[in-house]
């Protein structure tokens, strides 16, 4: 192996790694949030059952999934730009029998263009608009995409979910709130559409806002084992963003709750619960 193929070699390994620990975070989310997710569909102001759906920066599948729950008819185009993901969707789509119902489309949606993804009654875009480049040109792509009378909705998450009690860990009480505070710092400078009203977008993008809901999260921990994971694996990415940002007793005190093995780590703890807020909006095309 040469020096370049090598450092290429550890480039994709390192990007393989990245994109395992972000697919464990997405279905730890999907999991914790299922139900929440179940109540923003059948909230809906659908105009009967969707048959053609479009599952926009799909991840492995939360999305997807649940709109397949609610609609077992329709056929799902799910889209991300990561090959590990879709992947892992068309494998828990076989293993849920419904790969019939599943069409995976590998694409960068900063793309000037996109590739054909039909003529859909429904486009469902949760978690992603905030990271796009060019929100206001994708949005006008959607509109393009959608059959007349068809919805987008749009699901955004006021930043990552808080899991600790705010007066956690007895040594250095609002310790997640100053980690969040620093990823925040780091996220306006990288992601500055993060927590956008996307209503007057939609407007702008041709779009009629039919309907905006906004569900505050609080699903506590005790006796369910996905929350506890959760918080460790989203702790640990955050960790690795924010660890120059944090003085020495905050990031001993967080290494400490994400050491596994340790007396102080999350997976030992009771009083964790996942707190946040969902807002959505349901924008039609006339």
């Amino acid at each position: 192996m040469t020096r370049a193929h090598a450092q290429h070699h550890s480039h994709d390994h390192d990007h393989h790694d990245a994109d395992s620990a972000q697919a464990e975070i997405l279905e730890l989310d999907a999991e914790a949030l299922a139900e929440h997710t179940t109540g923003i569909i059948r909230w809906l102001p659908l105009h009967g059952s969707p048959r053609q759906i479009v599952d926009l920066a799909a991840g492995t599948g939360a999305g997807t999934f649940a709109l397949l729950g609610q609609f077992p008819e329709a056929h799902v185009t799910a889209v991300d730009s990561s090959p590990g993901h879709m992947r892992r969707l068309s494998e828990k789509a076989c293993a849920r029998g419904v790969d019939g119902h599943v069409r995976t489309v590998l694409a960068d949606l900063d793309e000037a263009s996109w590739p054909d993804l039909g003529t859909p009654d429904l486009v469902w875009a949760s978690g992603s608009v905030h990271h796009l480049a060019d929100p206001g040109r994708a949005l006008r792509a959607v509109h393009d995409l959608l059959a007349p009378g068809g919805l987008f909705v749009v699901v955004e998450m006021a930043g990552l979910p808080r899991f600790l009690p705010g007066t956690a860990p007895a040594e250095r009480p609002g310790l997640e709130d100053r980690v969040h505070a620093a990823g925040d710092r780091l996220h306006a400078r990288h992601l500055p559409h993060r927590g956008a009203d996307w209503g007057p977008e939609l407007t702008a993008a041709g779009f009629v806002v039919e309907g905006e809901l906004a569900l505050d999260v609080n699903i506590e921990g005790a006796g369910n084992p996905a929350v506890g994971q959760y918080a460790l694996r989203a702790l640990q990415r955050v960790r690795g963003a924010v660890a120059a940002e944090l003085d020495s007793a905050d990031l001993a005190a967080l290494d400490r709750l994400l050491d596994v093995d340790g007396p102080h780590s999350l997976l030992r703890r009771h009083d964790l619960a996942v707190r946040t807020r969902r807002s959505v909006w349901a924008a039609r095309r006339t």
